[in-house]
């Protein structure tokens, strides 16, 4: 299994928007991989492997994978030098304290620190102690004083700043949402390798999805597909404090079959054929839904006239944290899944 690259994704800097670093490092590593290329204007890139024989008109499945990372821009530098941002994408404020983050600037990357404004503990009331600052009230500290208004510029985006680390079959990092995605999509088409394809493969790797699938919405009406597989994590609350019901997947299952979530509800004969080729193939799976969130899956449903659309996606514990976990077996049981079925497919 490529880790490697695995790491080198999760540990490139790309929130919504500035998806750009990231974008060339799958050009890189797809080189040869697809008939046709391109950049959208979002940002987001298509690549296309055309039908090997068969119809004229082939089936056309796309697979949607995100680019992009919850982070943030800076909005606002004071005249001491502190940064203010606001966030793009969804973030939990009780896992902001104390982080180490990088401030991408045009001239070069800035280590930083990012707490919340107001007192340290030893000086804080003990109520206040018991309250979680919103978002907004976060700062960025890189140390410069009143000189970082000299090498940081409003829209400069700001990321976590953690390793990628193995764990026995996990892997821990920032960015693993979505970047498993990436992954995916990349080692999916490695694994198809010179196989005959009877269907038009579109892999796109889209941008903005953590701000509401924009990129997916607009490749999706440009690809018109008549297959959508929204490639993306989900939850696995398979720890402590997490009653059954709400556990979502457990992770050393195989890939989630993703059913429902609040911006889709799956093609049920689709879910009924990956179903029973999972079945079939021997790879590990589980029906998974959310009751709230969405994914790019459901943004080929929803273009132009519409699109058959299911999603492929990795369980991962302590998700839009620094420390999102997945499970190897599961990873790998999605790249199977998805070689499977485009061997197959039209």
């Amino acid at each position: 299994m490529n880790i490697d690259l695995l790491k080198r994704l999760c540990e490139t800097p790309g929130v919504p928007g500035h998806e750009h670093r990231v974008r060339e490092l799958i050009l890189a590593e797809t080189e040869g991989l697809f008939d046709h290329v391109e950049t959208d204007p979002m940002g987001s890139l298509l690549c296309r492997r055309d039908a090997r024989g068969g119809a004229a008109a082939p089936l056309k499945v796309m697979l949607l994978c995100h680019m992009d990372e919850i982070g943030f821009l800076v909005s606002h530098i004071t005249k001491e030098g502190f940064l203010h941002v606001q966030p793009v994408g969804g973030f939990d404020p009780r896992t902001l304290f104390a982080r180490r983050v990088l401030v991408c600037t045009e001239a070069g990357d800035l280590p930083g620190v990012m707490n919340a404004s107001g007192p340290g503990v030893h000086i804080t009331k003990p109520d206040d102690r018991k309250k979680v600052p919103d978002t907004h009230e976060f700062i960025v500290d890189i140390g410069l004083g009143a000189a970082a208004a000299e090498r940081v510029k409003i829209g400069d985006m700001v990321v976590m700043d953690e390793p990628f680390v193995e764990m026995g079959e996990k892997c821990v990092s920032k960015a693993l949402d979505n970047r498993v995605a990436c992954w995916l999509g990349i080692e999916a088409m490695r694994g198809l390798g010179e196989a005959a394809n009877a269907a038009e493969i579109h892999v796109a790797f889209t941008a903005q999805e953590e701000v509401g699938l924009r990129g997916a919405r607009t490749a999706a009406f440009r690809v018109q597909p008549d297959i959508g597989l929204g490639v993306d994590t989900t939850l696995a609350c398979d720890t402590p404090g997490v009653p059954e019901q709400d556990r979502t997947t457990e992770q050393g299952k195989g890939f989630g079959l993703h059913v429902r979530d609040s911006s889709f509800i799956a093609d049920t004969g689709l879910v009924a054929e990956i179903d029973a080729l999972a079945r079939a193939e021997g790879i590990p799976f589980q029906r998974t839904m959310l009751r709230s969130g969405g994914q790019d899956g459901a943004a080929a449903q929803q273009a132009a006239a519409g699109a058959r659309a299911v999603g492929i996606v990795v369980g991962t514990r302590y998700i839009h944290t620094i420390c999102e976990m997945i499970d190897l077996r599961d990873l790998a049981a999605a790249r199977d899944i998805l070689v499977a079925y485009l061997k197959q497919a039209g």
